[in-house]
């Protein structure tokens, strides 16, 4: 564990979200669920129809895909992405993973459903070494963008929205 690092683990607790603050290093440790800009608009679609095929309470979505070359965060602030963060944090997602700033609606999203939007450095190789498993779990024809989970170990993380404000 590296000095001045707070380690989660998920599922995540609402009373742990309460206590994060913007710069807080995390290192989070359980199963993070992947996706980008094909499979959260149909993951928020499914909700939204009542027909959620995954248990999203306390979860961490990492705004990425998983490829043999490994993963990094992509973009967050992209229309198809950043739409997606409300409703999925709306229904338990307690943690978004990506890259960019946000905007000021969805900063307040963040805050209103007690989420926080945390940014990792987008180098392939130590997140990938982070990652003990992958798995497919929604959308495996969407390919290396389908929804996989992950378990990872000690996944180093920066606290970038929290609690209505911004790094940015």
């Amino acid at each position: 564990m590296i000095e001045n690092m707070k380690e989660i683990k998920t599922p995540i607790k609402s009373e742990t979200i309460k206590t994060l603050k913007i710069g807080d290093r995390i290192t989070i440790s359980g199963s993070i669920l992947t996706g980008r800009d094909a499979a959260l608009p149909r993951l928020v679609k499914l909700i939204e129809n009542g027909k959620n095929p995954l248990d999203l309470e306390g979860a961490v979505i990492m705004h990425t895909a998983v490829s043999p070359a490994g993963i990094g965060p992509t973009s967050s602030n992209k229309t198809e992405i950043e739409n997606s963060i409300a409703p999925l944090s709306q229904n338990g997602v307690r943690m978004h993973i990506g890259k960019g700033a946000l905007g000021d609606r969805t900063i307040e999203e963040l805050k209103k459903h007690n989420s926080v939007f945390v940014v990792t450095p987008p180098a392939a190789a130590l997140l990938t070494s982070k990652m003990i498993s992958s798995e497919v779990v929604a959308f495996p024809e969407e390919g290396m963008e389908a929804i996989h989970r992950l378990e990872v170990n000690d996944f180093p993380v920066i606290v970038a929205v929290a609690n209505g404000k911004s790094i940015y």
